[in-house]
């Protein structure tokens, strides 16, 4: 905590956006989560704020970094990750549950911004807890070193955490601010401390983390509700031949506006395990 208390005085990252700005937001945000099964229109969730359509998905944008609607069907996906693995409901079924009526649509949004099917991500289960073994047993983290092409830039920094957890850290650059997908760069950490993102191309990213505590089963961090995490509610944006700021951000314990993190944590350690055992091979 003496890490956390120092690193606040010094108020560099930790994520003090919209916490007393536009509190009707949480209102929203607490009816979204209470009502997340039934119908919720963009026009009914502005009049709960009092704002028109237009002036409440600007500032519920501005506050949690993403459109209403879209964090909406981000939460709905969660619980269908929630139900393909807590209940035997068919994945049509599950689809249906939660407001899809096309089988297919279904699965190409599940893939796209969980990074599986949903068939796949149903029997991951086992896989996972595979995954999780190698990494407890893991002796060297160090990813392989990319060269600097031309034009690309590092991106470095530190991670800290509010409070202390024994496990490892998934750690990833977006292209929206919500953990969705397979990240544009990615890679796991064994402890707190300094990362580092090398060969990064111009463009606009959002970093953004989790913790894996090593008491987990498979089960909680297929389903991450609780996991430590934090995400850069600004852009990092990376020009040509332009040094990047260092990045400080802080995991913090799940809050209620955070975005769910959809994308499959056991994937990326899969990916992980793939970069190391194909380094350990060259050599």
């Amino acid at each position: 905590m003496e890490k956390y208390e120092e690193f606040s005085k010094r108020g560099v990252g930790v994520e003090k956006e919209g916490t007393d700005q536009y509190s009707e937001i949480d209102e929203v945000i607490a009816y979204i989560h209470k009502h997340i099964d039934e119908p919720l229109q963009l026009s009914h969730l502005a009049d709960i704020a009092s704002y028109s359509p237009y002036h409440f998905t600007r500032i519920f944008k501005e506050k949690i970094g993403l459109p209403p609607l879209y964090y909406v069907s981000a939460l709905r996906l969660q619980k269908a990750k929630d139900l393909l693995l807590q209940t035997n409901l068919t994945i049509r079924d599950i689809g249906l549950e939660i407001g899809q009526q096309s089988l297919g649509t279904f699965t190409t949004r599940f893939t796209e911004r969980v990074g599986v099917t949903p068939s796949e991500f149903r029997r991951s289960a086992q896989e996972a807890d595979a995954h999780f073994k190698s990494l407890r047993n893991l002796s060297d983290w160090e990813t392989m070193s990319s060269v600097l092409l031309p034009g690309n830039s590092t991106i470095e920094g530190r991670i800290y955490s509010a409070v202390p957890f024994d496990g490892f850290i998934l750690i990833g650059l977006f292209a929206k601010p919500i953990p969705e997908g397979l990240p544009l760069y990615g890679t796991l950490l064994p402890s707190l401390g300094r990362f580092r993102f090398a060969d990064v191309r111009p463009g606009t990213y959002y970093l953004m983390a989790t913790s894996v505590s090593w008491e987990m089963r498979a089960k909680d961090f297929l389903l991450p509700h609780t996991t430590l995490r934090t995400r850069s509610h600004a852009p990092i944006v990376v020009g040509p031949h332009t040094p990047v700021r260092h990045q400080e951000v802080m995991l913090h314990p799940a809050k209620q506006d955070d975005p769910p993190i959809l994308v499959s944590l056991p994937l990326l350690m899969q990916n992980f395990l793939h970069l190391k055992n194909s380094s350990w091979q060259r050599k």
